[in-house]
């Protein structure tokens, strides 16, 4: 059971198939007797995330979950700021091209938009993702946690598996490799979300 009182059920809050793989793998490793997560309701609205911080768009849709359901729910907000871009793309990150979000535009932006502001060695490209994780329960209480992974931007996308940024981002704590050139257990266990899953899992412990 859960170190928090009643809480053996989490629904996830992401319609990310792949963030939903990578949350659920990980929260399942609290344990036989530890916390079941189930999937987003497939009758649940796009949560519009209009919030400023991190922290407040995960907020946002893990309220909104459990308050659809009834039931606590998880969710997470990820953003990758870039030092050269004074922070850009952060709390927009995933929808830093435009809408609707796509990775690859996405990406391709990042990419030009270091290339024109002259930011073209390693030292130049520093960047860290940070991912907040919340869990909203259905009395108003909330579990928090966070992760940080700093790293490097490339300058060219290599590997295909992860999503996002992962093809452009080498982990400082990593051997040379992209995020989408390592597998989903190596990536978790440097990458933010893994971190801040991790920190989640020892509260809920």
């Amino acid at each position: 059971m859960s170190a928090v009182p009643g809480l053996d059920r989490l629904v996830l809050a992401s319609a990310n198939p792949k963030k939903v793989a990578e949350m659920a793998a990980i929260l399942a490793e609290i344990g036989p007797e530890g916390v079941e997560v189930v999937p987003r309701p497939g009758d649940l609205a796009d949560v519009v995330e209009d919030a400023d911080t991190l922290l407040g768009n995960a907020r946002l849709k893990a309220v909104a979950v459990c308050a659809h359901t009834d039931q606590p729910a998880v969710a997470d907000d990820t953003g990758l700021f870039v030092d050269a871009l004074d922070g850009a793309p952060g709390v927009i990150s995933a929808r830093y091209a435009g809408e609707p979000a796509n990775d690859d535009r996405n990406v391709t932006k990042l990419l030009a938009e270091l290339d024109a502001c002259g930011a073209t060695t390693p030292a130049a490209r520093r960047a860290e993702f940070r991912t907040v994780i919340v869990v909203a329960l259905p009395n108003g209480d909330e579990v928090v946690a966070d992760g940080v992974c700093a790293g490097t931007i490339i300058d060219e996308r290599r590997g295909a598996a992860g999503f996002g940024y992962d093809p452009v981002f080498v982990p400082d704590d990593g051997d040379g490799r992209t995020f989408a050139e390592m597998s989903s257990v190596e990536k978790a266990a440097m990458s933010h979300r893994g971190r801040a899953l991790a920190a989640l899992a020892d509260q809920l412990r």
